[in-house]
C-alpha cells in the first residue's frame, strides 16, 4: 500500500553562509520557517524540489522535509529539522543570541 502523502517544504542550506534556508511561494529563499511554502501535493512538491536543486548558485543539498501547519506557517515534524532551524547547540550564537533577545 503506497504511503500517504504528508505536506513539505523545499529546504537547503545558503551556498555562501550555510544558514539554513526555506523556499517561499514566490520562489524566493529565506531564512524564516514561517514564511516557507507548505506544499500539499506530492507532484508539485517534486516539481519544487526539482527547479530549487537548480539554483546551485544559491544553495546546496535542496530536500523536501516533512512539515504541518501551524499558527505561525509551517512546523517541523521531526525534531532533527527543529534543532536545523535554530542553528549548532554546543553554546548561544548566531540565531540562538538573536532568539534569547526577543524574549
Amino acid at each position: 500500500m503506497p504511503r500517504t502523502f504528508t505536506p513539505k517544504v523545499v529546504t537547503a542550506n545558503a551556498l555562501l553562509e550555510g544558514d539554513v534556508v526555506y523556499l517561499t511561494e514566490d520562489d524566493r529563499w529565506t531564512r524564516n520557517l514561517s514564511e516557507a511554502e507548505l506544499i500539499t501535493d506530492e507532484a508539485i512538491a517534486e516539481v519544487r524540489l526539482l527547479d530549487a536543486s537548480r539554483r546551485q548558485s544559491e544553495i546546496v543539498g535542496a530536500y523536501l522535509v516533512d512539515m504541518v501547519a501551524g499558527d505561525n506557517g509551517p512546523e517541523p515534524t521531526h525534531f532533527r529539522e527543529d534543532f536545523r532551524r535554530t542553528g549548532p547547540s554546543n553554546y548561544f550564537h548566531g540565531k540562538q543570541v538573536e532568539d534569547l533577545s526577543r524574549t
